[in-house]
């Protein structure tokens, strides 16, 4: 069997388990002939047939149009996001899978691209036309996409467990390249989108302001002022900042 990606998280064992669940009945949900793409579902971020439809749904979102620069995960259903970012001439960045490299950020230029815009937003072709950066070398953040194993219509976000979402955007936040007014957004297929309650929400965890599907559009409405999301070191393993060399060098001393 493979290895859990929650397999190195910290936090209640009861939430884990509860998130676990979750996450394998969308999966199951997910696995259904017209629903799945390559290589299916499980234990990952999932594509999803509608991908291109979701994202040119966004595309017509106020908080896209007024983009500047996007930040987005590297995961397959986001592809045709990242694709449309450069189309749209917005500069993007896309994190490293599972930050592992000591700059763990590609900054892809729609200026400064090899091959088209397709093939650069891929995981292969972003090793060709970005180039690796630091959380220092990034500019402010205007919208991010992330990618998701479930949302909530009340902007709960399960994603698949390894925390690499939560911590991407943590660290952009201690740097101040994102805020309270930051758009978040993320694209899924109608099956993922949960009811209000329905996912459990830890203080790590961030919450979307827009899920866009195939078919719809939904605007969360926030309740108060966002948390500013932030590294929670007590609730990291060694294991996970091990395996993640800017964690390994921003760690405090008290965890050294």
């Amino acid at each position: 069997m493979p290895r859990r990606h929650d397999a190195d998280a910290g936090g209640a064992p009861d939430v884990l388990a509860a998130k676990a669940a979750l996450r394998e009945d969308v999966w199951d949900a997910m696995s259904r002939p017209g629903v799945t793409r390559f290589p299916g579902p499980r234990n990952r971020i999932p594509n999803f047939v509608g991908a291109e439809e979701a994202a040119e749904r966004l595309r017509t979102a106020v908080s896209w149009q007024r983009s500047r620069t996007v930040k987005a995960n590297p995961d397959s259903p986001q592809w045709p996001v990242r694709q449309r970012a450069l189309e749209d001439g917005k500069l993007l960045f896309m994190a490293v899978p599972r930050l592992a490299d000591p700059k763990p950020f590609f900054l892809l230029d729609p200026s400064r691209l090899t091959g088209t815009p397709r093939a650069a937003s891929s995981i292969k072709g972003a090793a060709r036309s970005a180039r690796k950066v630091g959380v220092d070398e990034l500019q402010p953040v205007d919208l991010v996409v992330a990618g998701s194993v479930a949302v909530g219509e009340d902007g709960a976000r399960l994603g698949k467990g390894g925390g690499f979402s939560d911590l991407e955007l943590a660290l952009a936040a201690e740097a101040g390249l994102v805020d309270a007014h930051t758009v978040i957004a993320t694209t899924v297929h109608d099956v993922q989108v949960r009811a209000a309650g329905e996912i459990p929400v830890t203080a790590h965890d961030f919450t979307i302001d827009l899920v866009v599907t195939p078919t719809r559009t939904i605007e969360i409405t926030r309740r108060g002022r966002r948390r500013a999301p932030r590294v929670r070191w007590d609730e990291l393993t060694d294991e996970k900042i091990a395996a993640i060399p800017l964690l390994q060098r921003l760690r405090p001393a008290a965890r050294r």
